[in-house]
């Protein structure tokens, strides 16, 4: 005799076409002259130099955006904020660990991965920025940041002194 809910789905989404419906990661990274502290430092420290707030933030230009205690903010001119993301787990100078959600709540974050390793030519530093399904949009989201990151990582390297296009992969 079959069971009555032979037939019922596992309420936990054990079955193999979930693990089929995840988006991959968006992983992009950039060598940068110097040393990993000097290169953590820049990327944290000094995000409002770099950052491209006029593309990629929620007030414009004008904004400026930080790493405050456990947040990642935009300020506007104005004093209006916006909250970015919350660090989960700091590692100075080797990498973070954050929530994601610029321009959204913490509703619809993604999940952000910045690690810092010396090379020989100085510092990679390389974004694994996934988590997709937590998006409003998850495809949107991803495609975004697929273009988003190598472009952001490029003015974060210039910033920092490396010559010429120092992207060296996205996807």
């Amino acid at each position: 005799m079959n069971s009555l809910f032979s037939h019922a789905q596992d309420p936990f989404g054990s079955d193999d076409s979930d693990s089929q419906d995840l988006l991959e990661p968006v992983v992009s990274a950039v060598v940068v002259p110097g040393n990993v502290a000097h290169a953590f430092a820049g990327f944290t420290d000094h995000t409002h130099l770099w950052w491209p707030l006029e593309s990629h933030g929620v007030y414009g230009a004008d904004s400026y955006v930080e790493f405050e205690e456990n947040l990642i903010l935009e300020s506007a001119d104005d004093g209006r904020t916006s909250i970015w993301g919350t660090l989960d787990d700091w590692q100075p100078p080797f990498s973070f660990h954050a929530t994601w959600h610029p321009g959204s709540t913490a509703l619809w974050s993604t999940e952000l991965l910045v690690v810092f390793k010396a090379v020989a030519e100085g510092t990679e530093v390389r974004v694994f920025h996934e988590g997709w399904e937590g998006a409003e949009d998850p495809e949107a989201a991803r495609a975004e940041y697929v273009e988003a990151w190598p472009m952001i990582l490029a003015k974060y390297a210039r910033f920092m002194g490396a010559p010429g296009d120092p992207v060296e992969e996205a996807g």
